[in-house]
């Protein structure tokens, strides 16, 4: 982590009981941590090497997850997901990179997931709302884990930082009822 500069961390949790429907016994609990930070790359030419962001990701990805998983007041993450805004002077892609293999390797890592991670990037500034989508750890079909957490930073990203996040939550959603692949029936292969 040494290589990537953080200027701040943001955390942000929701506790639902229930949803229009009866009191869950089990409150779903969601959790996103930001790190805004440099980016290396904002104002300089183009490049096709992204290394500066690759390289380190993993290491940061190490960190959004212990915060992540903290946050969640130690109950079991059962979905995850992750996200990025990208400051006006940078490229979708720098947010991208933040994402890739290294990320989504230390994540599943860090929760005990086999599943593909979902995630979001998109170019913002101060207060951009991004939706961090969420998905089963183990399986990518199980369609009660189908959710989001919307977040916001009121002080990033600056033009030349990005806001890179990780998002994990308790449980599938509340009250869910359309059918599909359940948990119980999921086989754990990353999709199904």
């Amino acid at each position: 982590m040494n290589q990537l500069e953080v200027r701040t961390w943001y955390t942000s949790v929701e506790e639902v009981h229930h949803d229009n429907g009866p009191r869950a016994d089990v409150p779903l609990i969601k959790a996103a941590v930001t790190a805004v930070i440099k980016n290396p790359y904002a104002g300089r030419p183009f490049s096709d090497d992204l290394s500066e962001l690759l390289e380190p990701s993993g290491d940061l990805a190490i960190e959004l997850v212990r915060r992540c998983k903290a946050a969640l007041g130690g109950a079991e993450a059962e979905s995850c997901g992750k996200g990025a805004v990208v400051g006006l002077a940078g490229e979708q892609e720098h947010g991208v990179a933040c994402l890739t293999t290294p990320f989504g390797d230390a994540m599943r890592d860090g929760i005990g997931g086999t599943g593909w991670v979902t995630s979001a990037t998109k170019m913002g500034t101060v207060g951009t709302v991004i939706d961090v989508p969420l998905a089963y750890k183990k399986a990518l079909f199980v369609r009660e884990f189908y959710d989001a957490i919307t977040v916001s930073l009121p002080t990033g990203p600056r033009a030349d930082e990005i806001a890179v996040i990780a998002a994990m939550a308790t449980r599938g959603r509340l009250h869910h009822r359309i059918g599909g692949l359940t948990k119980a029936d999921a086989v754990g292969d990353g999709l199904r």
